[in-house]
């Protein structure tokens, strides 16, 4: 709360500083908006702090304790999860009623605290009112106060006539205060004057339209201060705002501007149908020639002569151009109002789909802190910002996207409470079951079934003997010890089977040889040579799925790139959606593949993890050959294990 309210201050640092504002000013500026960043903590609290309490259990084993003691996931959560609840509908009361009510008055206060200092008033680019008679727009503002100006116009009232009777414009300009005054020098220089006159006789104002102009080298206005300054913070006029009220007053608003809509666009049909020559068609018809059959090729063959023609299509061009304008400025109002509606509804449904976030960001923050395993500072903060931002961005895009009608303002909303649902409920599921984050085998399974036969492991017969009569087994059972052993321990290195590996077992064993002696001292299987032989099988399988993936994903991508540019776009779209899907498979097998070879590699002392570069460079554009080329490697290192 702190960092925002920080950041807020930041943000409105313009509209406070050189204003020689009160303590208690400065106290409800952030008073007022620490409800509006509420909106933003409270859901990052509640994901940061998740993650932090439950994964401080997973890292102290206290989720083990529980469990051993019968005590659930769900059950832990169980209390947290009444407490979450009660919070959001908390949450839903606080963003329907005090946040409004605090909108409001901070609105109003950064609009009087604006009218503190007239030169802090004025912005660059547009009109500013400074007391009652002065509207001024200036081109750059300079200056440590902002006192020199530029390209400045000014709109004076007559103290006689209301309206802006008197345009100055000026080069440059100056604004003076004294600190002993309540009088302020607005000095204009290189100018020119221009008074529209208003004389009381009607006809001369408006047949003569009478004016003054003239042209100055220096120009003072002098303005009262006193009544400037004598600003009243607690007045408060703004009310409007979609942002000022509550589900009822938005529920009535939304429904007045949807009224007027319909009325608008009702009135534009009737303009139209008014503009056009529809209304008066009866009258321009001759009775007598009604049932007369029409023979002409086209209608403007009915006038006789080639002026009634060419008149005819000019009104009729005339009235259809007209009617496009109506409809163009109708559109450019209508969408200003457009935007206002959804921008209303947005913050209606806004109260609500904050409350059930509360929710979700608890059941992702809670599961994943046990999967993880990490609580504190530090990992956990880096994954609920991550978490939060891409919840916050997405809810962002989807609101600037629904004010212009793209997409419904209502999904607008929700869209990042519901992308975050399903990853809530999946990240539940796997913290109840005691499961990895992810787990790519099992996703990976059915593609593997469909694409690949498998690389299974060699078969092994535990009970496959040789027979005792024949050649073989006398030659093993003429061996020392020594090699017996080292044929039990490394018989798939001399390429033997399984009975050559049993028989020199049951030898052995007559000799006074146990199978658990053999097990103590390492020597009853090789198991370097057992999970190199392991990764070499799994990365050949991998790679299978990535060799064929790699064929997949270039095949549509192109043949979509060609037919989205040659007249069939939703087939190329498709095939072009296929492809990118297989990519990311792609990308995720080679990554498998090049892990069981590091791992390999790690058996026989090498480290190989600097070849990513080479992975990149060579084996995603040219996998075929990267992969033939490291499976005959393995195939041949794996021969080196003993």
């Amino acid at each position: 709360m702190l960092i925002f309210v920080l950041q807020s201050v930041w943000l409105y640092i313009n509209e406070l500083a050189g204003k020689d504002l009160e303590l208690d000013i400065i106290a409800k500026f952030l008073l007022y908006v620490s409800p509006r960043i509420i909106v933003l903590v409270l859901p990052l609290t509640i994901l940061l702090s998740s993650i932090m309490v439950f994964g401080g259990f997973a890292e102290n084993y206290e989720f083990a304790a529980m469990k051993s003691t019968g005590i659930s996931l769900q059950r832990a959560m169980r209390s947290l999860g009444v407490f979450i609840f009660g919070l959001s509908i908390i949450t839903f009361f606080f963003a329907n009623n005090v946040i409004p009510t605090a909108e409001f008055n901070f609105y109003n206060l950064r609009k009087n605290i604006a009218k503190k200092k007239p030169a802090m008033a004025i912005a660059k680019g547009q009109f500013n009112q400074i007391g009652d008679l002065i509207n001024i727009k200036v081109k750059n503002k300079t200056g440590d106060r902002g006192q020199y100006l530029e390209g400045v116009i000014v709109h004076k009232k007559n103290d006689a006539n209301d309206g802006n009777w008197i345009v100055i414009n000026a080069e440059t300009g100056e604004l003076i205060s004294h600190d002993d005054s309540d009088v302020l020098e607005l000095v204009l220089f290189n100018g020119r004057y221009h008074e529209q006159l208003q004389p009381k006789d009607y006809q001369q104002k408006t047949k003569n339209r009478p004016f003054v102009k003239s042209t100055f080298e220096k120009n003072t206005f002098y303005i009262d201060l006193a009544q400037i300054d004598n600003v009243d913070f607690e007045n408060k006029t703004v009310t409007a705002r979609y942002s000022m009220l509550n589900i009822n007053e938005l529920a009535y608003t939304i429904d007045s501007l949807k009224t007027k809509k319909k009325k608008d666009y009702d009135k534009l049909a009737f303009d139209l149908y008014a503009q056009s020559s529809a209304p008066t068609l009866n009258t321009n018809i001759d009775i007598e020639n009604v049932n007369t059959e029409f023979k002409k090729e086209s209608v403007i063959d009915v006038f006789n002569n080639n002026r009634e023609k060419a008149q005819t299509v000019q009104n009729a061009l005339g009235t259809i151009n007209s009617g496009i304008n109506i409809i163009n400025n109708k559109l450019k109002n209508q969408a200003t109002k457009d935007k206002n509606l959804n921008k209303h509804i947005i913050s209606y449904y806004e109260k609500f789909a904050l409350a059930i976030a509360c929710i979700i960001l608890f059941f992702i923050g809670a599961p994943l802190g046990a999967l993880i395993k990490k609580g504190g500072i530090g990992l956990p903060i880096v994954i609920a910002v991550v978490l939060f931002l891409t919840y916050h961005f997405i809810g962002i895009l989807a609101k600037n996207s629904a004010e212009d009608n793209s997409i419904n303002p209502i999904l607008a909303t929700w869209t990042s409470t519901i992308i975050m649902l399903p990853l809530s409920i999946y990240l539940t599921n796997r913290a109840t079951k005691d499961r990895a984050l992810f787990e790519l085998d099992s996703m990976l399974e059915p593609l593997k079934n469909m694409l690949t036969k498998g690389i299974t492991n060699d078969s092994t017969d535990e009970t496959a003997l040789l027979d005792e009569n024949s050649s073989e087994y006398e030659k093993i059972k003429s061996y020392s010890d020594k090699k017996l052993i080292d044929i039990v321990k490394n018989y798939r290195q001399y390429d033997l089977d399984e009975s050559y590996r049993n028989t020199s077992i049951n030898i052995l064993n007559t000799r006074g040889i146990t199978e658990e002696e053999l097990r103590f001292g390492g020597n009853l299987r090789n198991e370097n040579y057992e999970n190199a032989l392991r990764y070499k099988n799994s990365y050949v399988e991998n790679s299978q799925l990535s060799f064929k993936l790699y064929f997949i994903y270039i095949i549509p991508l192109l043949a979509g790139l060609i037919l989205n540019n040659n007249g069939f776009p939703t087939l190329g779209k498709v095939l072009i959606v296929i492809g990118a899907i297989s990519v990311i498979l792609f990308l995720i097998t080679l990554i498998k593949s090049f892990m069981n070879q590091v791992n390999f590699n790690k058996l026989l002392d090498r480290n190989i993890i600097s070849n990513i570069f080479i992975l990149i460079l060579v084996g995603i554009p040219l996998y075929p050959l990267y992969f033939n080329f490291y499976k005959k490697k393995m195939k041949e290192d794996l021969k080196q294990i003993r």
